[in-house]
């Protein structure tokens, strides 16, 4: 296993949200472009999940996002068109935090089991370096 630490520190996205007034960008963020099947805040939701399943749940580790959230924004789901400004900020957060609680975990260990998974990109996961790998991809 190696050792995360040199990690660069993402853009701050809740600041970034929160000072442009997410009320002013959630129609942007919502807004589904022609000839595309989802939005740009669902590509943001699902990147979080993802890495939720990918790495947590294959683990067998509880996952440190509302089933909620998963069952909206997993693989094989689409954009219902709606999200409160309490969950747009929840998912703003979570990218953040998920990050740096990855990071956490992988440094002490937390990962000791992993269910193997092929991806729909037929790449086949065997651990959860591969999986982190992966989800960079």
């Amino acid at each position: 296993m190696v050792k995360i630490d040199n990690v660069s520190k993402p853009i701050n996205i809740t600041n970034l949200i929160k000072r442009n007034k997410i009320e002013q960008q959630k129609d942007k963020l919502l807004k589904i472009p022609k000839g595309f099947n989802n939005n740009v805040y669902w590509n943001i939701a699902h990147t979080v999940i993802t890495q939720q399943i990918l790495i947590y749940k294959f683990s067998g580790l509880q996952m440190r996002v509302p089933d909620n959230l998963v069952d909206k924004f997993m693989k094989g789901t689409v954009p219902d068109g709606t999200a409160s400004d309490e969950e747009m900020m929840m998912i703003a957060d979570f990218l953040i935090s998920t990050a740096e609680w990855l990071i956490e975990d992988y440094n002490t260990e937390l990962f000791k089991t992993f269910k193997e998974y092929t991806t729909s990109a037929r790449v086949t996961l065997k651990n959860v370096d591969d999986a982190i790998a992966f989800n960079l991809f």
